[in-house]
C-alpha cells in the first residue's frame, strides 16, 4: 500500500461527515434551535479525527518528509496552500465553539451557526479534491519504495495513539 491510501481513506470519512452539515442546517432553520450535541460531536470530529489525526499525518510526517526534498514549484505551492487552508479550518472551527458557547450564553446566534456549517461543508471538499487529485499522487514522485514504506509504518505508528474507531462508529450513529 502506498502512503497516500490511509490519508484518501480518511477523506471519505471526513466527506460522510460534512454531508450531515446540510441536514443540519436546515434543521436549525426549520425549528429555530440549535442541536448543541450535533455541534459538540462535529467539532470534536474535526478537531480531533480530521485535523489531528488527518492532518496531522499531512503536515508531522508527508509535509516534513516533502520539506527535505527539492519540489517542483508548483508542488511547494500546493503544499503550501494546503497548510494555510489548514489554519483556515481550524478557524472556522474556532468561531463555531465561540458562536455555540455564545448561543448557550442566550445569544441568536443560529444564523451564524448555519453560515459555519455551510462554509465547512463547501469549504473541505474542495481542499480534498485538490490533496486527492492534485496533491498526493505527484507527491509519490518524491519518494523511493522504501521510504514510502517508512512513511505507511510512521502513519500506522501515529494512528495506535489515535481512535479512528470512536469517529467512525460517530458518524455511523448520526447517519442513522
Amino acid at each position: 500500500m502506498k502512503p497516500i491510501g490511509p490519508l484518501m481513506w480518511e477523506h471519505r470519512l471526513i466527506e460522510k461527515m460534512l454531508r450531515l452539515f446540510e441536514g443540519e442546517i436546515k434543521k436549525i432553520s426549520e425549528l429555530n434551535r440549535l442541536d448543541t450535541v450535533f455541534i459538540d460531536t462535529a467539532v470534536d470530529f474535526i478537531r480531533t479525527y480530521a485535523d489531528r489525526t488527518h492532518h496531522g499525518k499531512e503536515e508531522d510526517i508527508l509535509f516534513r518528509e516533502l520539506a527535505k526534498k527539492k519540489l517542483f514549484p508548483e508542488h511547494a505551492a500546493i503544499m503550501d496552500e494546503l497548510m494555510e487552508e489548514h489554519r483556515h479550518a481550524r478557524q472556522m472551527v474556532e468561531k463555531l465553539v465561540s458562536a455555540r458557547d455564545r448561543y448557550l450564553e442566550g445569544e441568536d446566534t443560529l444564523k451564524e451557526v448555519m453560515e459555519l456549517l455551510g462554509e465547512l461543508a463547501r469549504f473541505y471538499p474542495v481542499h480534498i479534491e485538490k490533496e486527492d487529485k492534485r496533491f498526493f499522487f505527484p507527491c509519490l514522485d518524491y519518494f523511493t519504495d522504501q521510504e514510502q514504506q517508512e512513511m505507511l509504518a510512521e502513519f500506522n505508528e501515529f494512528d495506535r495513539g489515535m481512535i479512528h474507531e470512536k469517529y467512525n462508529k460517530v458518524v455511523s450513529l448520526l447517519t442513522k
